[in-house]
């Protein structure tokens, strides 16, 4: 069991990894389609704050951002809770993070975003299976592999 200032450095390196590399190509496919950083930031705080956010300019964008990394670092915090009593899932980080990624990514569409504040949107499969391989390439992955290499 790593001591609890490698646990520490393992959920900050790899909760900061994957929050920057899913903002960075999240914002990259919206841009793509002529939204803004600033918007997405906003729909991110929206999730708490609900449609005003989209009022708050800058104010709510830094929220937003702050949110999205929170959620990050807490779901590098979930996938370390689960090395724990499944320490297997360290040594196959590959196929274990894009597992974990798929798994954040349904827990997001499916329960965290309708149950949050932000706006109802309809389904799109083509924007879900898109969001489904950032997950799986930009989340889970990164965690799954900085935690491997640091706790391994």
């Amino acid at each position: 069991m790593p001591t609890c200032t490698v646990a520490l450095e393992a959920i900050a390196a790899s909760g900061a990894l994957a929050g920057l590399l899913d903002i960075l190509a999240t914002s990259a496919l919206m841009r793509a389609q002529g939204v803004p950083l600033q918007r997405l930031l906003q729909f991110i705080a929206s999730g708490a704050f609900g449609a005003t956010a989209f009022e708050g300019r800058n104010r709510t964008a830094t929220l937003g951002i702050v949110l999205h990394f929170f959620i990050a670092f807490a779901l590098a915090a979930v996938f370390y809770a689960l090395t724990l009593p499944l320490p297997m899932i360290l040594r196959h980080p590959w196929f274990c993070g894009a597992l974990f990624g798929a798994v954040v990514h349904l827990a997001m569409s499916f329960i965290i975003v309708p149950l949050s504040r932000a706006a109802k949107r309809t389904f799109n499969l083509k924007a879900w299976i898109t969001q489904l391989a950032v997950h799986i390439l930009c989340v889970g992955m990164p965690i799954a592999l900085v935690q491997h290499t640091i706790l391994q």
